[in-house]
């Protein structure tokens, strides 16, 4: 092979520039929307199964992406287009708080008031291990210190740990007061009887 036939095989393209363009367009949306219908779990809790179906997935639309053409210039424009239509919706979205629910869905409340939810973990396909390994990456000891635990629309989970409530706060430095001074007043009365 020559050098110009190298770099002609390099950077022709083997389809059109419309439909190499098109094809990154109806992948991601197929993505987009199969994602959306998997689930919040697919994005976040991964387990071995979900890995091996992400990463599955990405190789089975690879050639419907690239098609027939393997030139670098065909590659970079279907990465390009992937980039340009990603940055054009999410820009869109974000200026569009309904349709940006409707597409990224409703956060889901897995704990509330420190009660489990097991009907919406049970919907969310989120089993309590699961739960617990996740409040214990963010240094949570146990769910029993979790007031609120929200999976949200883009996967992640957060947890809202337990806090006494100002009453309660103050109510233990009275305490702690009358502590010290009960301390205070043991030292003083064997020093006044004698």
């Amino acid at each position: 092979m020559t050098n110009a036939t190298m770099w002609q095989h390099m950077f022709d393209l083997g389809l059109p520039v419309m439909e190499k363009m098109l094809r990154p367009v109806l992948v991601y949306v197929f993505l987009v929307v199969g994602l959306r219908l998997a689930g919040k779990r697919e994005l976040a809790q991964l387990n071995p199964f979900d890995l091996v179906v992400l990463l599955s997935l990405s190789n089975t639309v690879q050639n419907a992406i690239i098609g027939d053409d393997n030139s670098v210039t065909g590659g970079i424009l279907g990465a390009a287009t992937l980039l340009v239509l990603n940055y054009l919706v999410v820009r869109f979205l974000f200026g569009h708080e309904r349709l940006d629910r409707l597409v990224e869905g409703e956060p889901a409340v897995l704990i509330e008031n420190g009660t489990l939810r097991p009907d919406v973990m049970r919907a969310e396909l989120i089993t309590l291990p699961e739960l617990e390994s996740a409040a214990h990456k963010q240094s949570i000891g146990s769910l029993d210190e979790v007031e609120r635990a929200v999976l949200e629309p883009g996967g992640t989970i957060s947890f809202f740990t337990r806090r006494p409530t100002p009453e309660a706060q103050r109510h233990e430095q009275v305490l702690a007061r009358l502590d010290e001074l009960a301390r205070r007043l043991d030292h003083l009365q064997p020093a006044a009887s004698g």
